[in-house]
C-alpha cells in the first residue's frame, strides 16, 4: 500500500510496470494507470480518484460476464446465469480476487486509511473495477473483455459448479474440522488440454487419507467436485465424479 501525502508520488515508475505485469496489460496512458489506482482519500479532489473509473468498470465487468455466461452456457436458463453472475461480480469475490493479485501493493491510499493495517473490501474492490474501466478507456472494449475474461475465468467456473449454491469445500471444511480437528486440502493428481484450455484432476487430503480424485475445467471447480466426492465417501456412499 503506498501513501501519498503534500503531493508525493504514491506508485513509483517501476512499481506502476509491475502492477502491468500483474494484469497482463500494458497502459499507454501510465497517468491514467495511476488515476485507477488512487483512493478518494489520497487524492485531491474526487474526480481525480478513481471513483468515475469504478463507475465505468462495474458496467464493463458487468457486461463481459453477462456476455461469457451467456455465451459459454447455452442451456442454462436466465435465473441460473443471474445466479452466477452475482456470484462473481459480488464485491467479495472482486476483493478476493484483487488480493489474490497482490494489488493492495500498487494502490494510492491516505495516510488515514492505509494506516489500519488491513483494507476494507470495499477499497480494493472498487480498485479492480477501477482498473477495468482505466482498459477499456485506454485500450477499448475488447481489451478489457478479454482482460475480464482471463482474470475471472476460474470464479465463473467455480461458481457455475456450485449448483444450487452448494459449497461443497466449506461443508468439508466444517465437517472435517468438527470431526477430526483437522483442516482438508486438495492436491492435484493430473492435468490435460492446451495452456488456454486445461482440465484438472484433482483429489481432496484429510490427514493420510486421500479420497477419489474428480475432473474439473478449473482448479477450484476441481475442488468442489472432489470435496464432494470427499463427503460422499465420508458417508458411506459412491461418489458422484468419476476420475476418469
Amino acid at each position: 500500500m503506498s501513501k501519498k501525502d503534500n503531493g508525493s508520488p504514491g506508485v513509483s515508475p517501476e512499481l506502476l510496470a509491475e502492477c502491468e505485469a500483474v494484469l497482463g496489460y500494458e497502459f499507454r496512458d501510465k497517468d491514467l494507470l495511476y488515476r485507477c489506482l488512487t483512493h478518494a482519500s489520497a487524492a485531491k479532489t474526487r474526480l481525480e480518484s478513481n471513483e468515475r473509473l469504478e463507475f465505468l468498470g462495474d458496467a464493463v465487468l458487468g457486461l463481459t460476464i453477462c456476455e461469457t455466461l451467456f455465451t459459454r452456457f447455452p442451456a442454462n436458463a436466465e435465473g441460473e446465469l443471474t445466479r452466477i453472475k452475482s456470484v462473481v461480480v459480488s464485491r467479495a469475490s472482486c476483493a478476493t480476487l484483487a488480493r489474490r493479485m497482490g494489488l493492495e501493493k500498487y494502490l494510492v491510499l491516505g495516510r488515514g486509511i492505509s494506516a489500519h493495517g488491513r483494507l476494507p473490501s470495499s477499497v480494493i474492490a472498487a480498485a479492480i473495477e477501477a482498473i477495468i474501466g482505466g482498459i477499456y478507456v485506454d485500450g477499448g472494449f475488447d481489451k478489457a473483455h478479454a482482460i475480464v475474461q482471463r482474470l475471472f475465468m476460474d470464479d465463473i467456473l467455480s461458481a457455475a459448479q456450485l449448483e444450487s449454491g452448494i459449497n461443497y469445500k466449506s461443508i468439508l471444511q466444517q465437517s472435517v474440522q468438527r470431526q477430526q480437528g483437522a483442516t482438508p486440502g486438495y492436491r492435484v493428481i493430473d492435468e490435460k488440454g492446451p495452456d488456454h484450455s486445461k482440465c484438472f484432476k484433482v483429489a481432496a487430503v484429510v490427514k493420510d487419507q486421500e479420497f477419489p480424485g474428480a475432473w474439473g475445467p478449473s482448479k477450484k471447480s476441481a475442488e468442489q467436485r472432489a470435496a464432494e466426492n470427499a463427503l460422499c465417501v465420508m458417508e458411506g456412499a459412491e461418489p458422484p465424479h468419476t476420475a476418469e
